[in-house]
Order: C-alpha cells, then sequence, then structure tokens
C-alpha cells in the first residue's frame, strides 16, 4: 500500500524538528533513513517510495539540517541520536530498522551504542564513523572558530562548490539543497557538528572503539560505492574484518550517494537485506573481542590504582611543614 508523502514538524527537546513520513503503518518495523552532512530528507527521494511499499518510512530532516530548525545548541553526534530518539518516542515509534547516509550512519551507530533496544536491523550506506580519512575540504571546515564566525554568507555558494560536478545531483537538486544550506543558522550548525566528528587528522570516533559496549549488536549491513572520493570504502572493509556477520555490499561505479546514483538497486538490496529472515546479528571477532576485554580490564585496575591514591591521601590528612 502506498501513499502520498506527508509533511510534519514537532518540538523535540526544544527543537523544531521537520520530517517526512511514506508508507504503512500496519507493515514490519518502521524504516527511519537519516540523511548525511549539508543534506536533507529530499536526498531520498529517488529510493523512499519503493521502499514504503509495505511498510511505514520515516525521513528527518536532522536539527540544523533542512527543513529543521538551526537552535544554538551542541550539535555533538549523541545530542543528535538523543533528538532523534525523543523524536520517535513523541510518534509513538519503539524498534526501528534504520539506514543511515554517511554522517547519518555516524548518528545510527550512536543510536545503537546509546539506545541498543531501538535498533532491529542496521544499514550503514558510505557511513561516517568507521576510520580516520576523511575529504581534505572537512578537515579544514573542521576549524569551528572560523567556520561559525564568518562561513554563513558562504553557505550556499559552499553547496554549489562541492556538489558542482556531481553525477548525483541535479542543477536544480543543488539550487534546492544551496537555499536550505543557506537558511540562518547553518553555518553555527555545521561548524559545530564538524567540530564533534572530525579533526585536522580525519574523524574523531570510530564505531570499533565501542562496539564491545554494547551487549547484543544487531544484524548489520554496509553498502558502499567503489568510486567513493568523500570516505573510502576501506572504512567499510575495516568494519568487515572487525565484526562478524557483517553482510558487505560494493556498488560498481557508484561514488558516495549511491543510493541516487543505483536507486533500483539500492532498493533491491536494502528490501533484501531488511528482509531475510535469516541475518545474522553481528558480533566481535575473538581477537577484537579479547582486545577491548584487556582494555576494560586495564581501565578498571587504572581507575582502582587512582581510587587507592585518594583513599591513602585523605587518611594521611593535610600536611604540616615544620617552621624553620
Amino acid at each position: 500500500m502506498r501513499s502520498a508523502p506527508s509533511h510534519a514538524h514537532a518540538l523535540v527537546d526544544g527543537v523544531r524538528l521537520h520530517w517526512v513520513e511514506l508508507g504503512d503503518a500496519r507493515g514490519p518495523a518502521p524504516l527511519l533513513l537519516l540523511h548525511g552532512l549539508y543534506d536533507s530528507h529530499r536526498t531520498w527521494k529517488h529510493v523512499a517510495p519503493d521502499l514504503a511499499a509495505d511498510r511505514r518510512v520515516l525521513m528527518p530532516d536532522l536539527p540544523g539540517h533542512g527543513l529543521s530548525e538551526r537552535p544554538d545548541a551542541s550539535y555533538e553526534l549523541v545530542w543528535h541520536a538523543s533528538v532523534v530518539a525523543h523524536w520517535l518516542d513523541s510518534l509513538g515509534v519503539g524498534q526501528v530498522d534504520i539506514v543511515g547516509h554517511s554522517f547519518g550512519g555516524g548518528v545510527a551507530q550512536m543510536l545503537l551504542r546509546e539506545f541498543p533496544e531501538r535498533v532491529r536491523r542496521l544499514v550503514l550506506v558510505a557511513s561516517g564513523g568507521l576510520g580516520r580519512e576523511i575529504r581534505a575540504a572537512l578537515r579544514l571546515a573542521s576549524m569551528p572558530v572560523v567556520v561559525e564566525a564568518f562561513g554563513q554568507p558562504f553557505m550556499g555558494i559552499g553547496t554549489h562548490l562541492a556538489l558542482l560536478r556531481n553525477p548525483a545531483f541535479t542543477k536544480d537538486e543543488i539550487r534546492e539543497l544551496a537555499t536550505m544550506n543557506a537558511e540562518p543558522g547553518s553555518a553555527r550548525a555545521f561548524a559545530r557538528t564538524v567540530r564533534d566528528i572530525i579533526d585536522w587528522r580525519g574523524q574523531r570516533r570510530a564505531f570499533f572503539d565501542h562496539a564491545h559496549e554494547i551487549a547484543q549488536l544487531p544484524p548489520i549491513a554496509v553498502l558502499w560505492g567503489v568510486r567513493d572520493r568523500i570516505i573510502p570504502i576501506a572504512h567499510g572493509r575495516a568494519l568487515v574484518e572487525s565484526l562478524e556477520g557483517v553482510r558487505f555490499v560494493p556498488f560498481e561505479g557508484c561514488g558516495h550517494y549511491l543510493h541516487r546514483e543505483k536507486p533500483a538497486a539500492f532498493v533491491e538490496v536494502v528490501r533484501e537485506l531488511l528482509g531475510a529472515p535469516s541475518l545474522c546479528a553481528a558480533h566481535l571477532r575473538k581477537q577484537k573481542a579479547e582486545i577491548a576485554t584487556g582494555q576494560r580490564a586495564l581501565r578498571g585496575r587504572f581507575a582502582e590504582a587512582i581510587t587507592r591514591v585518594v583513599r591513602v591521601n585523605r587518611q594521611l590528612g593535610p600536611r604540616v611543614t615544620p617552621r624553620q
């Protein structure tokens, strides 16, 4: 059952959030589509109608993006995840399947880390948060003071320049996205978002560092364009090497926006992954798990040592220096 897309706004944690909804709420677990940095819900327009053929599809504009508000907030990854989780609460939505592209993949990973019971299946599409290497321009954008103070007049033109030669976007789509990205507050939102996830060396966060903290990982799949020049496909392969049971699907001839470049193939793969009854839960490979366990034990022993030192100092009391 197909339905026309419906647009809505809601106040979530003090943020006016915009989202688009498609499909039938009576189907399987709702599908949450999370767009990337400098993008909006419109990135899914080529695939959302087919993905919504038998289920409810939810497409939010993340805070600071699209038609959502650009508040004076931290824009940390954990904040984004919290806003999304509380928005789902407001809709009465429990468990979801998630498809996260680029920065949206990073938000999806943080949702899994902070709210693991909410994630039934996870599909990461050219996702951030899986390795250090990143496009040089984004490393420069990690200078938040400069971008936040002087970047607002250039947000629109910056969108044009970033996407001008990208075959995944038409001129009208670039113009539409540039208009959204030129909204007041966009530079601040962009700068603070980038500051939390990227520094001059590249991406600051890695899913591998925290995977061991999640008691039960869901089934995970990774989709990547072989010609991706923004986040290298090696990041996806690294996840497969760290986690057992992860499905890895390379898209030949595609760059960073494979859902735009090959929408029919993308829909086919995603529907197969989300509908496969035999898709196994991912889990850390034994060697990685042992390393993570050792690191946890080392941190625990260090914390115990610090506690003992503090306790001894308190027992000894303040030192008295004798008079000369």
